[in-house]
């Protein structure tokens, strides 16, 4: 450019006066402009607009004359569109063979094929438990047998891995090495097969401070300790009617004679009918009512244990008044059980103690205590053995007390579990126990060794048994909504053919009881029902809602022909008829 400038100057002279624009004289040497040009319609594009291969039909369209083809075609080319001219094109018709082919199944044409089973059911298999499994497709690709479907990313994490190959964990923390030294030449240093292991720490004892600390939590212990074992309360109890005789000078255990049934009978009804509707309810008791008992043999009293630590008797017929008011428990009483005449009664509370009440005085006449929570007690029902009792206790024994010396006499300890309840059966000369260990066992009376042991893996705990009138069955409700019925005969043998169902009582120990006819069954129900079936065909006959809470007791009058007692955790006691 500078040399332009100099040619510029040079040609300034005399003769080239004419040209003194100097714009025009360098206007050659300038650009082109664009409008001037024919390079705008010329000029080369480098990046054409083309149309997409993929908006094109790139599958492989296969001829429906074709009867074996060479590889695995995917499912989008089976189903492509035919291509090309009809063959065979029929008379006024635009159908190809391919559409006379045998419609098999509802989508189509489905032709079998040949493979590996394990190969099928190794990839199946890694599907439902990977998520992924190997494209099966084949398009003829380099890459056929190494794509996946599915979830993919899990894949490619795993490598890939079926099933049935062991999955690589570099994350897992190498195992833990021993200090070795085998040589046995090495006097000091041997350490052999019992070397500790790498960064192993010994236990130590614990320091100054520590042990201290520990000395101060065990002499805090041993305090509570002494607080749960104190003295047992004062017991009482409270006549809640005007006059305990009458006025022949009869106690109220006296049999009434004039209520319209002979209570002193010893045959049964003869024929029972199910209740229709509540005559009474009884009201007294100010948490759940835990169990009830009839008084023996003529039931005309009730006897009804409670979570508010009394115990009361009822009166069944006339006014239906409460008798008596029984007060010497601190925690909640779980059963109680009459003897043979009515004159005495055993209660069981979880305060540990188990306390003979006389029933007309009210007078607490001993208590007995092994220190563990009593959760069934049962008097032996033989005539000479009415001073000893049983009692199954939460350690898993069943201890037997002697009531004239309130030692322990014989201890049955066998069980796994919480001993739940205690029948005795074969004319008294064996009872039967259940437990939490889900067993039942059967022991001779004074043989610390169960002779029976009923176990199945299929039975669950039975919290409740009630033995048949006839004696020949024993109800266990079990925790698994059934009432199963063995004999109470020589082999135990489970009734398969006998099991009650459609009532639920997982978790609760409702009681079952027999019509005196043995017609039929009740019992009760966590949801505050109570059912009845039919003895012999197990048929659920009626239900009905009983209690607010659960219907923990039930019990049929041996002298009446529908007459139902019910307890619920509602704190009442309701008599049907």
């Amino acid at each position: 450019m500078a040399s332009l400038v100099s040619l510029q100057g040079y040609g300034s002279d005399s003769n080239n006066s004419d040209f003194e624009d100097p714009d025009e004289l360098l206007q050659h040497l300038r650009p082109i402009e664009s409008v001037h040009t024919s390079s705008q319609q010329l000029q080369l594009i480098v990046t054409p607009q083309v149309t997409s291969t993929k908006e094109l039909d790139d599958r492989h369209h296969i001829d429906p004359l074709t009867k074996e083809i060479h590889y695995n075609p995917r499912y989008d080319e089976l189903y492509a569109p035919v291509l090309g001219p009809t063959t065979k094109p029929q008379p006024q018709t635009t159908t190809t063979t391919f559409d006379h082919i045998n419609k098999n199944t509802l989508a189509g044409h489905v032709e079998p094929a040949h493979f590996n089973d394990f190969e099928f059911e190794s990839q199946r298999r890694t599907f439902t438990t990977y998520g992924y499994a190997v494209d099966p497709s084949v398009s003829g690709e380099p890459e056929d047998g190494r794509k996946f479907i599915g979830d993919v990313g899990t894949a490619k994490e795993t490598s890939g891995i079926t099933v049935f190959e062991t999955k690589h964990k570099p994350d897992q923390p190498q195992k833990r090495r021993r200090d070795k030294n085998d040589d046995a030449g090495d006097i000091d240093g041997f350490k052999g097969p019992w070397a500790k292991y790498q960064g192993e720490q010994t236990v130590m004892k614990p320091s100054e401070e520590e042990q201290q600390a520990l000395d101060e939590i065990l002499a805090k212990r041993q305090k509570r300790g002494k607080q749960n074992d104190d003295k047992p309360i004062e017991e009482k109890s409270l006549l809640h009617i005007k006059d305990a005789y009458d006025y022949q000078g009869r106690p109220f255990l006296h049999i009434p004679q004039d209520v319209g049934v002979n209570l002193k009978s010893p045959d049964p009804p003869e024929k029972c009918f199910m209740p229709k509707k509540m005559i009474h309810t009884w009201k007294g008791h100010t948490k759940g009512v835990s169990a009830i008992r009839w008084f023996p043999s003529s039931a005309h009293l009730m006897l009804s244990c409670s979570m508010d630590t009394k115990i009361k008797i009822w009166e069944v017929y006339n006014n239906r008044r409460c008798i008596r008011t029984y007060m010497g428990h601190k925690q909640a009483v779980r059963d109680a059980c009459f003897d043979n005449d009515g004159k005495q009664f055993l209660s069981a509370g979880y305060d540990r103690f188990i306390k003979l009440w006389d029933t007309e005085t009210g007078d607490c006449i001993n208590r007995f205590t092994s220190r563990k929570i009593p959760y069934c007690v049962k008097f032996h029902p033989d005539e000479d053995k009415q001073n000893l009792f049983v009692a199954g206790t939460s350690d898993k024994k069943i201890v037997c007390w002697d009531a004239r010396s309130g030692e322990i006499v014989q201890e049955y300890d066998r069980h796994l579990g919480a001993v739940n309840t205690i029948t005795f059966i074969d004319e008294n000369r064996r009872f039967v126990s259940t437990s939490d260990d889900k067993s039942l066992r059967v022991w001779e009376w004074d043989i610390p060794v169960d002779f029976k042991y009923i176990a199945d893996p299929s039975m669950h705990s039975m919290p409740a048994v009630t033995l048949s009138p006839n004696k020949k069955w024993l109800a266990c409700q079990s925790m698994d909504n059934r009432i199963v019925i063995f004999s109470a005969l020589d082999r135990f043998k489970m009734n398969r053919k006998k099991e009650f169902t459609g009532h639920m009582v997982a978790g609760y120990a409702c009681t079952l009881d027999f019509s005196p006819d043995m017609s039929y069954l009740v019992s009760g129900d966590a949801d505050g029902k109570a059912y009845v079936w039919d003895w012999k065909t197990t048929k659920l006959y009626q239900k009905w809602k009983a209690h607010d809470d659960v219907c923990i007791g039930i019990l049929w009058h041996p002298h009446e022909t529908s007459k139902i007692a019910t307890a619920g955790w509602d704190g009442l006691i309701k008599y049907w008829d």
